[in-house]
């Protein structure tokens, strides 16, 4: 299973949420310095989200996302903002690995098919993010329907992976929700990478166990609740 560390950008700078909410931002500096710390301590791919763009301003932080690009030399996945096939194409001709296709996928699911054909699917992940179990789109703000049937639709459009997150307790520290999870880790087969919630040794080895393909690590990481590199050794 792949970790990645978040590397969240808000108004130039490495942030994290609770429960997506702006309000909440706790600052961690700039977002290379928090990049190359969690390489030096083992990572090996980075997940890199635009809050500004998820927030409506898509060409926010472009500077600084060309920048980890240029400076890192580890998988990088890239979601926030990307709303059409051209924010999408542009990511991916400079550098990104792979487009996270959260709103967008939900307005015009073929999106997903256009953009596997061009670019091929393993560099297409479609993000499932969840409140009450129905995906959660437009910064989290509206729900339009049941995560799991929305999961299998994006693999039939051609989604190479899928970003499952669970809004309830992104952020919050308080371990993962194992339900939704094994819900839309069963609605599919292709990968999935989890996020919300990680916050201990034993949750990363339920996702092991769930068949999570990766998690993300976000502010139980940058609090100092959870280590790196203990994480990365608990998995060998």
């Amino acid at each position: 299973m792949e970790i990645f560390p978040a590397v969240d950008i808000l108004g130039g700078r490495c942030v994290q949420l609770v429960q997506g909410k702006r309000e909440t931002a706790q600052a961690y500096g700039p977002p290379l310095s928090s990049a190359l710390r969690w390489i030096d301590e083992g990572a090996t791919a980075l997940h890199i989200i635009n809050l500004d763009g998820a927030f409506g301003n898509a060409g926010a932080n472009a500077e600084i996302i060309r920048e980890l690009i240029s400076e890192t030399d580890v998988f990088i996945q890239l979601g926030g903002g990307i709303r059409s096939e051209k924010d999408a194409a542009g990511w991916l001709d400079i550098g990104i690995d792979r487009v996270i296709i959260g709103t967008a996928a939900t307005e015009d699911p073929d999106v997903i098919s256009r953009l596997a054909d061009e670019h091929g699917s393993d560099r297409i992940m479609a993000g499932v993010d969840a409140r009450n179990g129905e995906i959660a789109i437009h910064g989290w703000e509206k729900t339009a329907g049941d995560v799991a049937i929305w999961a299998a639709r994006f693999e039939q459009k051609g989604a190479g992976s899928l970003l499952f997150t669970n809004v309830d307790v992104e952020g919050l520290c308080k371990g993962i929700a194992v339900d939704p999870i094994r819900r839309v880790i069963g609605s599919v087969k292709i990968p999935v990478v989890v996020s919300g919630g990680v916050s201990s040794l034993s949750d990363v080895r339920s996702l092991q166990k769930l068949g999570a393909a990766g998690a993300v690590l976000g502010s139980a990481l940058y609090s100092g609740i959870l280590s790196l590199p203990a994480v990365i050794e608990d998995m060998v």
